[in-house]
This record gives structure tokens, C-alpha cells and sequence, in this order.
């Protein structure tokens, strides 16, 4: 029996503002307040851009929904790196979590899964949750190399900081010809990846692997959530442009809910 408990995850991207922000916090609140004992049962959490968290954190207080950074720095401490943001200082701001490896971040900034896992480290090391993101691209899932890309991703995070790490933290799982594009994985192709993640967690640890939450991301919204969700694999999701309304994102975790 499946005892994990579900999680809804925001990325707001670099979308926002400080008016924007307040009103979508506000209507998060008032719409997970509606869905009653519902909301309850699901781990919800947003990820604004970084310069936003202090605001958002603030306006957050006493709500139930968490707070998350889209990245971190693969360094601790403070030190001469310039733009960077670390760990320690997200947790002084009221982060929780924070998105790891976003396909973003590994196809516009060149990350690869070595520094990842870097900063997975470092997450783990200050005291946040890392969500680690792995996926495919369309050429790559064209030349069934889905499994062999995750588990790349997955092998790297292993070979450095040990599979006891996954333990702490969360995998994301987002095809990524299906970010912000409208196409979907169908619920069997996600529940396909998923329990291939746990397998492949499963060959080092299955107490790990059987209680690791694994996320769906990729255009999930509101009319495909519950379907996605009900996928034995699927713990929830890493949501993208549908966190940005709070009717959709609600409808989202109440759909976890079920």
C-alpha cells in the first residue's frame, strides 16, 4: 500500500511581481482554506524567484503552504561568487526546499549532472529539501532514450552523494518536450518513468525507493492532474505555469487530495 504523502509543487519561474505575488499568495490561501481537511492531506509548496522569497515567505505565515528557491549555489558558507545565492542564506529566508537540476537550468545554463548533484550536497548540507528534476528532451525520447537519460541523471546523483540521500529529498520527473508546451505525458508514460526511478533506486536501497516521493512535471493543470495522479508512482507535481493562478493551482492539490 502506497503510504506516501502527496506533494504539489509551484515554480514560478521569473514570472512575478511584488503585486502579483500578494494577490496569488492571498488567493492560494483563501482557495486551500476552502478545500477544508482536503488541503490537509497534501504538502504544498511555491518557489518564487529569489528576490521575491522574503516578501512571499512573509505573507505565507501560518497558511500550511511552503516555501521553495528554484536554485542554489553548489558552494556553502558565503565566499567571491558573484550573483550566487547559497543555502544557508535561503534558509534564513524561510525556504524549505528548493528545485534542483530544473531542465532549465541543465539546457539554457549548462548545468551538468555533476554540478547537480553539487548542489544537491549543498541542499542537504544547510538543512533544505532538495527536489531533483531528471527528464528527457523529444529527440531523446524519439530515440528511446528516456530510460538511459534518467537513469544517467539518477546514477550521477548516486555516485555522489549516495543513494541514502534520496532519502532526504525528492525526485521530479518532467519530460522535457512537455514543459510549457501544452503537450502531456499521458498518465501510463508517466507511471512508466516513474516506476522505472523507483526501480532504478530500488537496485541500491528499496526502503529508499518504496518511500522516495517522485513528482510529475510537464504541463500538468487542473483537467489532468487527477488522472496523472492516481498513477501508482505519481506522489504529485512540479507544476509550471498553472502555480501562477491560484483557482488552477488549487484545483491542482485538491485533485492530489483525492
Amino acid at each position: 500500500m502506497n503510504t506516501r504523502r502527496s506533494m504539489v509543487a509551484g515554480n514560478w519561474k521569473m514570472y512575478g511581481s511584488g503585486a502579483a505575488n500578494a494577490a496569488l499568495v492571498d488567493g492560494l490561501r483563501q482557495g486551500l482554506a476552502g478545500l477544508g481537511a482536503a488541503a490537509g492531506a497534501v504538502d504544498t509548496l511555491v518557489c518564487p524567484p529569489f528576490v521575491y522569497l522574503a516578501a512571499v515567505a512573509g505573507r505565507l505565515a501560518d497558511s500550511g503552504i511552503a516555501l521553495g528557491a528554484q536554485n542554489l549555489c553548489a558552494e556553502t558558507g558565503q565566499g567571491a561568487y558573484t550573483g550566487e545565492v547559497a543555502g544557508e542564506m535561503l534558509r534564513e529566508v524561510g525556504c524549505s526546499h528548493v528545485i534542483v537540476g530544473h531542465s532549465e537550468r541543465r539546457a539554457l545554463y549548462a548545468e551538468s549532472d555533476e554540478i547537480i548533484a553539487r548542489k544537491y550536497a549543498a541542499a542537504l548540507a544547510t538543512g533544505l529539501t532538495p527536489i531533483l528534476c531528471v527528464g528527457e528532451t523529444l529527440a531523446e525520447r524519439d530515440g528511446d532514450q528516456t530510460s538511459a537519460v534518467v537513469a544517467r541523471q539518477l546514477d550521477a546523483l548516486i555516485a555522489h552523494c549516495g543513494v541514502a540521500a534520496l532519502g532526504r529529498g525528492l525526485v521530479a520527473y518532467e519530460p522535457v518536450w512537455a514543459i510549457g508546451t501544452g503537450r502531456t505525458a499521458t498518465p501510463a508514460q508517466a507511471q512508466e518513468v516513474h516506476a522505472f526511478i523507483r526501480g532504478r533506486i530500488a537496485a541500491h536501497d528499496a526502503i529508499i525507493a518504496g518511500s522516495l516521493r517522485v513528482l510529475y512535471g510537464g504541463s500538468v493543470k487542473a483537467g489532468n492532474a487527477r488522472e496523472l495522479f492516481a498513477m501508482p508512482d505519481v506522489d504529485g507535481g512540479l507544476v509550471g505555469g498553472a502555480s501562477l493562478k491560484a483557482e488552477e493551482f488549487v484545483a491542482i492539490v485538491a485533485a492530489a487530495a483525492v
